[in-house]
């Protein structure tokens, strides 16, 4: 089995870590070597690492080994360039070098954004696959707006009720519901994230059929893995540690991807807490909201009076919420916490996400219902999925005053439609209970995602 030998590069980011380490046990579970490589900086940053012989780890440097901070708008354009530069170079001589000491990749795959390193694999004429962390709708939007369909997209999001309909997707998108990188109010902020794209599409679009690895299963986006016949698209999530999962291996319960350490002291007091009373509010470990949108949530938690666990990270500061002592009354905050940990606590009620694709997908696995609140990115989209096509949450975001911002008021009604036990709330915990169920059937032994990653690794990896 060990003929099968996998390059995995990974984007430096949190929400491709994730995802990409539980790939890489996955493959590891199942005869193949693995070798992950991502930067330097996060890779020293990571604390919990999995160990397994055959999984290794290979970091290289971006060039900013200390960690980049962007202070402009071109600051990333520049980031980029020199990741691309510094990472090609190593993906080259990695590759060039195992296969003189007679242990040849057999493939690579790497996460979004990394388009380089397809490059730099077709080079030695070896396959690729793309590890696409965001869900296949937002795949195909991006892709119908680099082939055709940007002008109608633009179009559309300045018309007041404009509704965009793309080939293949079942559902109307309103302008909030597109990706902010395509119709963001300041263009010139998401420019080089937009070339960054279209250039992962360019490198797409030079291949026949090229693979793309899904973090979804098929129940949930069966039109969206369908709607882009240039591609092969395949599901194999939910990537979720075992444990939480199909619980084939009762050892793997985290990522082992943890950038950030954990505080002390929540699992004990969610212990202290009946079942479903709790609301867990969190944003990622990339968002930093305004103090005023933290005031407004702060607000809202304290009107509802529900019990709450809130990751409030250093960026944020939480000592600087004029209610503080308030809320130390009615809740608990936290710096960072392991979020799976937290959802799968029976005394969890609620999840106030912004909606990144890890935080949507950890959630449905659970069986825990959301109150929607997306701030950037493929978010928009994802809270679109879950309030209308899913139905397992709320969306705050309907009424924004002047300055963009989500009103206590607005927020406290969402989250007594969650909480409550009206039918809405009703509604929404079946609803949960249900996509909870579906994707532990999906990996099963003869569920689709388990049965496409075995004939991915057979093809893939001989």
């Amino acid at each position: 089995m060990l003929r099968h030998r996998f390059l995995l590069v990974v984007n430096s980011a949190q929400g491709h870590i994730n995802p990409a380490f539980q790939f890489a046990k996955r493959l590891a579970s199942l005869g193949a070597h693995v070798t992950l490589s991502t930067t330097l900086n996060i890779h020293r940053r990571i604390t919990n690492k999995p160990t397994l012989h055959t999984l290794s780890f290979l970091p290289f440097s971006d060039g900013y080994d200390e960690g980049f901070t962007a202070t402009g708008v071109d600051d990333y354009s520049v980031y980029a360039a020199e990741l691309k530069r510094l990472g090609s170079e190593f993906v080259t001589n990695l590759i060039a070098s195992s296969a003189e000491e007679g242990n040849p990749f057999t493939c690579v795959v790497y996460t979004p954004l990394l388009p380089w390193a397809a490059e730099v694999a077709r080079g030695f004429h070896l396959p690729t696959a793309l590890l696409l962390v965001q869900p296949a709708t937002v795949m195909d939007i991006f892709y119908y707006y680099f082939h055709g369909y940007g002008d109608y997209i633009n179009g559309k999001t300045k018309e007041p009720s404009g509704l965009i309909e793309l080939p293949g997707l079942p559902l109307m998108l309103a302008p909030r519901d597109v990706p902010s990188y395509l119709v963001g109010s300041n263009p010139s902020a998401y420019s080089s994230m937009v070339s960054l794209f279209e250039e992962q599409f360019r490198v797409l679009d030079e291949e026949t059929n090229p693979t793309i690895l899904v973090n979804t299963f098929e129940a949930l986006e069966p039109e969206a893995l369908r709607a882009v016949d240039k591609f092969n698209m395949i599901s194999i999530g939910p990537l979720i540690p075992s444990a939480l999962l199909d619980g084939k291996d009762h050892c793997d319960t985290s990522f082992g991807a943890d950038i950030f350490l954990p505080s002390n002291g929540y699992v004990e007091w969610l212990d202290s807490k009946a079942e479903k009373t709790v609301v867990y509010v969190s944003f990622g470990s990339w968002c930093v909201l305004s103090k005023v949108q933290m005031e407004e949530i702060a607000r809202a938690l304290l009107d509802c009076g529900c019990l709450f666990l809130w990751v409030i990270r250093e960026k944020e500061k939480e000592e600087e919420l004029s209610c503080r002592e308030e809320l130390g009354k009615r809740g608990k905050i936290v710096k960072w916490c392991s979020q799976l940990e937290v959802l799968s606590h029976p005394s969890l009620g609620c999840f106030v996400t912004h909606c990144g694709w890890n935080s949507t997908m950890e959630s449905l696995v659970c069986g825990v219902p959301v109150v929607a609140f997306p701030q950037w990115a493929d978010q928009k989209t994802n809270a679109k999925l879950v309030e209308d096509v899913w139905k397992i949450g709320v969306r705050v975001d309907h009424r924004v005053n002047e300055e963009r911002l989500v009103q206590r008021d607005e927020i406290r009604r969402c989250l007594e439609a969650v909480m409550g036990s009206g039918e809405k709330g009703e509604e929404l915990r079946r609803n949960a209970i249900k996509w909870k169920g579906l994707a532990r059937e999906a990996v099963e032994e003869s569920g689709s995602s388990e049965k496409n990653l075995r004939a991915f690794l057979s093809v893939a990896g001989a």
